[in-house]
């Protein structure tokens, strides 16, 4: 406990070192809905079931956060340990390389949830956007859809070799999150068969859109994100390489 408590700790420091990185993950959702929710705010639109479009779009911005962290940071800066050697010398202390990740796992976690309150606190005071109206359902759904796409990005830092090659897997991978995640453009305009693809996509928009509105998210897409949290996470525990 107490080598994995300063392991989260030095990533910590580490990461707020970095101010570019923790800052656009905190605080550019919330940036981009008061750029676009002055714009695009308006009154219910029939085509959007009635809607404003302001809020659906809120729970999509969600997406910006765990996004950037679990598959832009995160992959980069484990795969930049490889290759300057920081991972070679954990390898030779006791700590496990599934300790390496979860440190990681918890440090990103705990940055994702500043940036939702930070989102849901400027959307209620600044656009009048309803709070999650299943908020239960809303940190299932968020929990299981942060983990399934963290350990998606867990996977892509345990085996990339370099900074480089962990980059070239996370920004196409990053653009199709962010299209079905539906920060481009609301998924109720997106095809079917894509927002069906969505659903089940980490982290799992659809869940997360269904919750703050009121409505159960379904069990099938949320149990889609269980297996992949911890199937993906397993699998990124077994291939780790420390170099």
């Amino acid at each position: 406990m107490n080598a994995f408590r300063a392991l989260v700790v030095v990533e910590a420091k580490l990461l707020f070192r970095d101010p570019v990185t923790w800052l656009a993950a905190v605080v550019l959702p919330s940036v981009v809905l008061v750029l676009f929710g002055g714009v695009f705010a308006g009154g219910p639109n029939p085509d959007l079931g009635g809607r404003r479009w302001i809020d659906l779009f809120v729970p999509s911005l969600v997406v910006i956060t765990i996004g950037t962290l679990g598959i832009q940071t995160l992959p980069g800066r484990l795969a930049t340990y490889r290759e300057k050697g920081v991972l070679r010398r954990l390898g030779t202390t006791p700590v496990h390389p599934a300790g390496v990740l979860a440190a990681q796992l918890a440090l990103y976690a705990a940055v994702s949830i500043v940036a939702l309150v930070l989102l849901i606190t400027v959307a209620h005071v600044g656009y009048d956007v309803p709070l999650p109206l299943d908020p239960v359902g809303y940190v299932a759904a968020y929990l299981l859809g942060m983990g399934a796409l963290f350990a998606v990005g867990l996977l892509i830092a345990a085996v990339a070799p370099s900074a480089r090659t962990a980059t070239a897997i996370a920004i196409p991978l990053f653009f199709a999150v962010m299209f079905l995640g539906g920060v481009y453009m609301p998924r109720v305009l997106l095809p079917e068969i894509v927002q069906r693809i969505g659903d089940v996509t980490p982290p799992g928009v659809q869940g997360l859109q269904d919750a703050w509105l009121g409505t159960a998210p379904q069990i099938g897409p949320l149990a889609v994100l269980a297996l992949i949290t911890v199937g993906v996470g397993a699998l990124a525990t077994r291939l780790f390489r420390w170099e």
